[in-house]
């Protein structure tokens, strides 16, 4: 991780519409749904109400009134993995996929409409890592950021950078700004200069039960404590909380093993 800054306003606002190419929403499947709500309502503080259903059960996070994260049950005869799927905003899903298509990646969903909130896709990048496609129409995606419960930064975790950031660079139009280190792989992706994720090159370090996949990082308020509160209510810690350039940080799972991250910033 090499900058998380926030999108908010002063206020913790984000803008009314998602700029093309920046994350706008986090979702993830799983298999109980009622017990993942359960789960984290308790760790962020979330409320939750109906969203579409036209990939099964799936309800939407709320935190103080606005929506921050999505929540979908997977059929039980799909044993797909467990894991947070950022999603990045597009003007046109169809035109964004077929981009996708032509530059090595592939469609696993879609695109398809959400009902009346807007069209997606679900997509993979040339090494298998699993992002969304969304174009808004009704719901815009995330409606706050920069307080805790909201997500903070999403980072792919895969071998290498460099061709990976060409595909993201080709499909969402972004500019990059690679580390220069021998021994350190990683490049900030931007939208008109301002960062919006990280691709993050470990190659052998890579877990292999893992493979290359994009992390969450959500805010809180004081990570040490959300890593107590965690872990009674039945996470994991994968790596121990450590002090960054940007604040205090900790890689979790939670019951059913979605892998994400917990940001303390510095104040």
């Amino acid at each position: 991780m090499t900058d998380a800054r926030e999108s908010a306003g002063p206020n913790g606002e984000t803008p009314a519409r998602h700029a093309p190419g920046t994350p706008c929403w986090v979702s993830l499947m799983v298999h109980g749904l009622a017990s993942t709500e359960e789960f984290y309502g308790a760790l962020f503080g979330w409320e939750f109400r109906p969203g579409p259903q036209q990939l099964g059960p799936y309800v939407r996070a709320l935190l103080d009134g606005r929506e921050v994260a999505g929540l979908g049950q997977l059929p039980p005869d799909r044993q797909l993995p467990i894991a947070w799927t950022p999603y990045f905003a597009s003007r046109n899903a169809d035109l964004t996929a077929e981009t996708v298509r032509s530059r090595g990646g592939t469609i696993g969903v879609g695109p398809l409409d959400a009902s009346d909130a807007g069209r997606l896709a679900i997509c993979s990048d040339p090494s298998g890592a699993v992002f969304g496609i969304w174009q808004a129409a009704e719901h815009l995606g995330t409606a706050v950021s920069g307080v805790p419960g909201t997500p903070a930064w999403n980072e792919l975790l895969t071998f290498e950078s460099a061709s990976v950031a060409k595909f993201y660079q080709t499909v969402f139009g972004y500019e990059e700004e690679p580390v220069v280190s021998a021994d350190f792989d990683y490049v900030t992706l931007l939208r008109g200069g301002r960062p919006v994720a990280g691709i993050h090159g470990l190659g052998q370090a890579l877990p292999r039960d893992q493979g290359p996949h994009w992390v969450t990082y959500f805010e809180v308020a004081d990570v040490d404590d959300a890593l107590d509160h965690l872990v009674h209510l039945g996470g994991q810690v994968l790596k121990p909380a450590h002090d960054t350039a940007h604040g205090r940080v900790a890689t979790v799972a939670d019951p059913e093993g979605a892998r994400f991250a917990l940001l303390q910033r510095k104040r």
